[in-house]
């Protein structure tokens, strides 16, 4: 007995974009900040801008603590980051 099995199972990523994207250009950049300035939006304005003005990698923005930019109630000015890759 031959039993052939078809299998109508769609592809995860048929039609999707994969791999890398496109980094942010910079009217896209300037459009959001102004629209979460709009919206009185500090905390996400802040976590938009750190690593577009830090340059730094996703790896390395999540492994900062808060005691990295705050010590106490006051807030530094300046933090040292190591870069993970060059």
């Amino acid at each position: 007995m031959n039993i052939i099995a078809t299998c109508s199972r769609q592809l995860w990523n048929k039609g999707k974009l994969v791999g890398q994207k496109p980094p942010l250009r910079l009217r896209d950049t300037s459009a959001i900040r102004v629209r979460l300035q709009i919206a009185e939006r500090t905390r996400d304005l802040a976590l938009f801008d750190l690593p577009i003005d830090s340059k730094l990698r996703a790896c390395d923005l999540t492994k900062l603590r808060v005691r990295d930019a705050a010590y106490g109630e006051p807030v530094s000015s300046r933090a040292m980051v190591n870069q993970l890759k060059n």
